[in-house]
């Protein structure tokens, strides 16, 4: 078994659930585009080459200067989305821009059925249009989360066909979901097909190790179903590692032993790695774009020094690349 770095993250410019972001929260509101570049530089020095952005207006306030919404998040950066975009280009990163979370609340039966209001096509067309020049926007991501139960909702199937239809047309062509539900799935025939019709490029299934509602031995054997389903349906399999845990309401950095564990299994099973989440989690000792809780800095030097006991640092002091999604 190779073991796999972390190699994509997500990460937000303010996140939606109440109290699980009031560690970085307030932090990223005050991010000049510098301190953006800065942040998504350290990300790609330890490895990240794939973000996604978790979304790009929020309870009816836009990140950017948008003419859908004329009420804006009060952020210091006049434009964070062009400046992470903008450093993404610097960085030969691969980032997917979050299309979603337009109404509220931003989960709930939306997990079943996907959202359903004209602003979906709006936001992505004015999106497309204002941001699509940059060689880091290579993507959509459907930040409402499939519930999957056994099985994919099968309205869920029908509204993600229809998003990808529409955003290939806009361009970037590329889509990627990442369901809840894992521990759930049964990798049966249904299954298979449902993986087969769903008009997606990219799946990363959540571990919910770091929403505690699993098992080790359950994600092990969750993933080895889900690699030979993927394997049946012919697409690549991501997993969403949980580097998080709870404390309250609010998400801390989980303990490196777990993670390391959790990284073993899905190591096994992922054609990709990515995290939930960088941002917040993990911060390189000294950063001057510090966000999130002071624990985040072990976490960030237990990782890295995994992967240089396991030679995954090269000698530049910076975690390698792999294959872009």
């Amino acid at each position: 078994m190779a073991l796999k770095r972390i190699t994509g993250s997500w990460f937000d410019f303010y996140h939606p659930n109440p109290y699980e972001g009031d560690c970085w929260n307030s932090v990223t509101q005050r991010f000049t585009e510098a301190d953006w570049e800065l942040k998504l530089a350290e990300m790609a020095e330890a490895g990240m080459d794939t973000l996604v952005l978790l979304n790009v207006a929020l309870h009816g306030k836009a990140f950017y200067p948008s003419a859908i919404w004329s009420h804006r998040w009060d952020t210091v950066c006049p434009d964070p989305l062009e400046a992470v975009l903008k450093a993404g280009d610097k960085l030969g990163l691969t980032i997917y821009v979050g299309n979603g979370f337009y109404t509220t609340p931003i989960m709930g039966s939306l997990s079943t059925s996907g959202e359903t209001t004209q602003l979906r096509f709006d936001f992505a067309r004015e999106l497309a249009a204002r941001y699509g020049h940059h060689a880091s926007f290579a993507g959509w991501y459907l930040p409402v989360e499939a519930a999957i139960f056994t099985h994919f909702p099968d309205h869920y199937i029908a509204y993600a066909n229809e998003m990808s239809g529409f955003l290939r047309k806009l361009g970037p062509e590329k889509v990627l979901i990442a369901p809840y539900g894992t521990r759930s799935i049964t990798g049966d025939d249904r299954f298979v097909s449902q993986l087969r019709s769903l008009d997606v490029d990219y799946i990363a299934y959540q571990d919910e190790i770091g929403v505690d509602r699993t098992t080790f031995e359950a994600v092990d054997a969750t993933f080895a179903k889900l690699r030979e389903a993927h394997d049946r349906a012919g697409i690549p399999l991501w997993s969403d590692l949980e580097v998080f845990r709870f404390a309250g309401k609010v998400l801390h950095p989980g303990p490196f032993e777990r993670v390391r564990r959790q990284l073993e299994i899905l190591s096994k099973y992922s054609d990709k790695v990515l995290c939930y989440q960088y941002l917040g989690m993990m911060n390189k000792p000294g950063s001057p774009v510090h966000a999130g809780h002071e624990s985040s800095v072990r976490l960030y030097e237990d990782y890295r020094a995994f992967l240089r006991d396991n030679g995954l640092w090269d000698t530049a002091g910076q975690a390698g690349t792999e294959r872009k999604g």
